[in-house]
């Protein structure tokens, strides 16, 4: 599988609307994101190995350029001494650096192009990666308050106003009851005198007759 299988196969926007199609969209976004880590911590290693064959090249590159150079000096050096035997032996070697400089300045070329195209899909993955840990964010907040909208709704589904009034009808009728069963009790032991409160009450009747009868005697004497 390619190390940039995943980029290139999956586009945030289909991410999205699998996510969003989910049971648990956050649980199904952390997954996304630990996946486009391990496979961005992948595609750092590849870009890196590439980068190193790049410098490798170019190093190879330049330092059969600075030969090529320095067979060219040595080569003119040798013909203003008139050794002629020298002069062709600097000539040849140069010939030959030349052209392993060519090798060189293609390969590096070629390397250098694919480490740029690298670096360019590596940025990509790290801004899908940071897009995504921001979709996150989002999920998280839509998600816990869908939830909670949900909760809300079962509750409410669960009380009704018929239901309230039916119960606020019951309370009444067991309060009136309750009120009526006080009254009753009361109205019984109103009504369930005890024999010795019965001859009290007489007692206290006579003596306020008798007295009655005393202040009236009074007055009539007077008359």
């Amino acid at each position: 599988m390619s190390i940039f299988k995943r980029l290139r196969d999956l586009t945030l926007s289909n991410v999205y609307a699998m996510i969003e199609k989910a049971e648990d969209p956050v649980k199904l976004t952390d997954q996304y994101i630990r996946d486009m880590q391990e496979d961005l911590e992948d595609a750092e290693k590849a870009v890196a190995a590439q980068i190193a064959i790049e410098k490798r090249f170019k190093q190879l590159y330049e330092e059969q350029e600075a030969l090529v150079k320095k067979r060219q000096e040595q080569a003119h050096t040798a013909a203003q001494a008139q050794n002629l035997d020298l002069a062709r032996r600097a000539l040849e070697e140069k010939k030959a650096a030349e052209q392993k400089m060519n090798e060189y300045k293609t390969n590096y070329d070629q390397n250098k192009a694919s480490a740029d195209n690298l670096r360019d899909k590596l940025a990509e993955m790290r801004k899908q990666l940071t897009d995504m840990k921001n979709k996150r964010e989002t999920l998280v907040a839509r998600y816990n308050a869908a939830k909670a909208q949900t909760d809300i709704n079962k509750s409410i589904a669960g009380f009704s106003a018929d239901t309230a009034t039916a119960g606020m009808k019951r309370m009444e009728e067991k309060m009136l009851q309750m009120e009526a069963q006080a009254e009753a009790s009361n109205e019984m032991n109103s009504k369930e005198k005890s024999l010795d409160d019965e001859i009290e009450a007489l007692g206290k009747d006579k003596a306020v007759e008798d007295e009655l009868a005393a202040l009236m005697k009074q007055y009539e004497n007077k008359n």
